[in-house]
């Protein structure tokens, strides 16, 4: 993936990188709890949420400034997210992107304050983001209303409360709409609420990218679900067969492996879908095509 990802995408992960270089003040350089985020900030990784994020500015032809704040925080709540979720009290997992979790490599006391510093710090990046320019101020708060408990926190609180159950197909599928969805849903509509702030609200086109966004978020879980029990652990950085060790309902564990494919293929014929409508009202869709192609057919 990494290798496809840079040849057209190139431009959106060197300008996040750049951005994450300095998420905290030099002078905390030393600050173990900032070293062990930035231990696991700047490990690599795909970098999804800023790149869908960027990818939907310029299709609504922004600014890429306007989002920048958007971006940065965003992979910063996501770092803080896979913190938590490998931290002995949750999955318990012991790598992440090839390389040992973050309390693996610094302990489980300062992972911890890792991530709620990183929490902590998108947030400062947000209200300085409005602070900025005003206009934003509905793009913030469709941020915070994605990362907390109505969004990906509460996804978390389902998966962990379905721990050792079988769960129905709709707790499910909110389970991971809100868990892995919402962060990608956020990051491809920020760009629309700062579009709406000065262009005015637009329904269909609102209505054509959530769809793009849901769909994108769905497909990216279900594949999740299938690497777990088809990828190498080499080539994915992180442990497979969790699912079933931990005794998760996934929709691999749940659907079979067969079906599980089968609801990626029809996930992403509707993803594809709505960026035909999006390109038929005259916007140019063609990195999001290309992006959502190297999404469905990832090998990590």
């Amino acid at each position: 993936m990494t290798e496809k990802i840079s040849f057209f995408m190139k431009k959106y992960q060197d300008r996040i990188e750049e951005l994450l270089l300095d998420v905290f003040p030099s002078e905390l350089s030393d600050d173990p709890t900032v070293k062990a985020a930035m231990y696991s900030l700047l490990a690599g990784g795909k970098r999804i949420r800023p790149v869908l994020m960027y990818m939907v500015a310029e299709m609504l032809k922004l600014d890429l400034e306007d989002v920048d704040d958007f971006a940065a925080a965003m992979e910063m709540v996501h770092t803080y997210s896979l913190i938590h979720d490998d931290l002995p009290c949750m999955d318990d997992d012991c790598l992440r992107r090839g390389k040992p979790t973050c309390h693996i490599a610094h302990g489980e006391a300062f992972a911890l304050l890792a991530g709620d510093a990183l929490l902590n710090r998108a947030f400062e990046r947000v209200l300085l983001a409005v602070t900025k320019n005003p206009k934003t101020a509905s793009a913030a708060s469709y941020f915070a209303g994605n990362t907390g408990i109505l969004g990906m926190i509460g996804g978390q609180s389902i998966d962990l409360a379905s721990e050792g159950k079988k769960i129905e197909t709709g707790l499910l599928c909110e389970l991971h709409e809100k868990k892995t969805g919402a962060l990608i849903n956020a990051s491809c509509l920020i760009p629309y609420f700062i579009y709406a702030a000065d262009k005015g609200e637009d329904k269909k086109l609102y209505d054509l990218i959530h769809r793009f966004s849901a769909g994108t978020g769905l497909g990216f879980q279900i594949k999740d679900d299938l690497l777990d029990v088809q990828a190498d652990e080499q080539v994915l950085g992180k442990s497979t067969g969790k699912d079933a060790r931990d005794n998760k309902s996934t929709f691999v564990t749940v659907f079979g492996e067969k079906s599980a494919q089968q609801m990626l293929d029809d996930t992403y014929a509707d993803v594809y879908a709505a960026l035909d409508e999006l390109s038929a009202l005259g916007f140019d869709v063609t990195a999001l095509r290309q992006f959502s192609d190297v999404l469905q057919n990832r090998v990590q």
